[in-house]
Formats: C-alpha cells, structure tokens, sequence
C-alpha cells in the first residue's frame, strides 16, 4: 500500500466490528469506512511511523492515522483520474483543515432511512423527508468529509446527471448537478466511474514467472474433452 498510494487516493476499509457490519449491510456493499491518503504530514505516532491517512472515526472525529492501522484489513485503492497536482492539493488541504471534526451520528440514522426509505413514500419525497445530517459545520462521516473535500476540487464522485439536447442539434449533453455530500457511502468511490481501482501488487510490476510455488504439489491434469465438444458449451 505504501509504494502505491499518492495524496488525494480513497482508501476503502472493510471494517470487521459490528457498526462496519451494519454499513456494509445497509449499503450492500464491501467496504465500510473509507479514509484519505494525505502523504507527508510530518506527524508520526510514538513508535515514529508517519500517519499519512486522514479519517473520520465515530469516538475521535477527524484524525490522522498511520498506514499500519489497516494492515491487517482488507482494503482497496480508489485514484481520482486526471485529477493534477493542484486539485489533490485542494483535496487534502481540505481535508488537513478539517481535523478535529466531529462525527455525525445523525447523518447515519438520516443515510439509513435515505437507504431504507418507508414504504409509503413516494420517491419524490424522499429526499425532503431527511434532514441530511445535523447541519453542523464541525460534524461529518467518512465518506461524507472526502466527498466535500473532491467537491471543492470541482472533482466528481457520483453526480446526478441530467440529459439535455440543445435546440437544433440532435446530441445530448451531459450537465452535472453536485450531489449532497451527506449522501455518500464508502461503496460510492468504489463504483463512480471516475475513480480507479489501484492494485498493489499489479503497480510494482508483477511477474507470474517470478512466484515460488510450494514443492511436491502436483497439478492435476483435466480430462480429455470429447470430441466436437467446446470447455465454453452449456456456459453463458
């Protein structure tokens, strides 16, 4: 993860306690927290390793933390693309300015009944029947603080778009309307189609013909196929 992080990545956690388990429940999904990689902050921790990963956690608010916290997590690497110098500066700034921010337990309880909306309300109505968290400046979630961050930058995650076609042309243009940050979930970097999956091991350069494979296994040889027959027949 060291090697291939770069500042203003996502890192998505699938966290193992039983409020990471909720999440992941409510959003279908993998991944339960997700926290920024900011690089060199020049803080360490006591035993001197640099915490390069600004977070918002539901006891402490918005902190720093080292790379070490999630080794034994399973976790995924989501890169803005075409994102320059300059609006990854603007991402983490945003997010170092934040520190100390609170977490926002209402906007959990205001995202589970986005998610799980009752049954007799119209769809129209949902979003007016949420209060979108506390309001509060100083209070936010995961997800939702490195959504405001890239919102600062201009940068999308998941935008609503809508599909307009100018008078005498037979395209469509795509106008962007910004989503509300309180809105987002961990899994949203994950499946915007402008974010990246990054791969470790891909990144350093990976050599099948370079792994070491324990000795005395054997690998079995699969049985003839019959003649006429396709390995593909009866597969969709």
């Amino acid at each position: 993860l060291r090697s291939a992080l770069r500042p203003g990545d996502v890192l998505l956690v699938e966290g193992g306690m039983k409020v990471s388990s909720a999440i992941k429940y409510l959003t279908q999904s993998t991944w339960s927290h997700a926290a920024l990689y900011v690089g060199d902050t020049g803080q360490c921790t006591d035993d001197g390793e640099p915490l390069v990963l600004a977070e918002v956690e539901m006891d402490v608010g918005c902190v720093l933390s080292p790379l070490s916290k999630y080794g034994a997590f399973g976790t995924r690497i989501c890169r803005p693309q075409a994102l320059d110098g300059e609006g990854a500066a603007v991402v983490v700034d945003y997010v170092l300015g934040r520190l100390g921010t609170q977490y926002d337990l209402k906007n959990i309880i205001d995202l589970m009944r986005w998610l799980v909306p009752l049954p007799w309300a119209p769809k129209s109505w949902r979003r007016r029947m949420i209060a979108l968290g506390s309001g509060d400046p100083t209070r936010a979630i995961c997800s939702t603080l490195i959504a405001q961050a890239f919102e600062a930058a201009r940068y999308p995650v998941l935008p609503t778009i809508e599909y307009a076609r100018a008078m005498d042309e037979a395209d469509f243009e795509e106008i962007l309307h910004i989503r509300h940050h309180s809105l987002y979930m961990p899994r949203d970097f994950d499946i915007s189609p402008y974010f990246a999956v990054v791969k470790p091991t891909l990144e350093a350069g990976f050599d099948y013909r370079a792994l070491t494979w324990a000795k005395g296994e054997r690998v079995e040889p699969h049985p003839p196929l019959p003649a006429g027959s396709s390995q593909w027949a009866g597969q969709s």
